[in-house]
């Protein structure tokens, strides 16, 4: 099968999957336990994808100053900070580590 054959099936999965997302009763929705669920699964998501995008490099895992930048961002988290003092945490601790010799 083509690439283009899976493409399409890839775009009427998506577009079917948003579609059901209109079609679930608003009672549903409001429901607090539900809130508690779509929260906690948008965290869990996020903190997945910025450890892979901080710990991977191709097919590999490597520690470079990403991993150092993360650590000092979560500090920054830890300790209560503004979300844009986290991100001018974090990007200064990379670029510390960067001038220290870190790749």
């Amino acid at each position: 099968m083509s690439l283009w054959f899976w493409l399409i099936v890839a775009v009427i999965l998506a577009y079917a999957t948003k579609l059901l997302g209109y079609l679930v009763p608003a009672k549903v929705l409001a429901n607090p336990r539900m809130s508690r669920v779509a929260g906690t699964l948008t965290i869990g998501l996020l903190a997945s994808l910025t450890v892979v995008n901080a710990a991977a490099s191709g097919n590999a895992v490597v520690l470079d100053a990403r991993i150092g930048a993360l650590a000092a961002a979560g500090i920054a988290l830890w300790l209560k900070a503004p979300f844009l003092v986290v991100v001018i945490v974090g990007a200064a601790a990379a670029a510390g580590l960067r001038l220290l010799g870190w790749p």
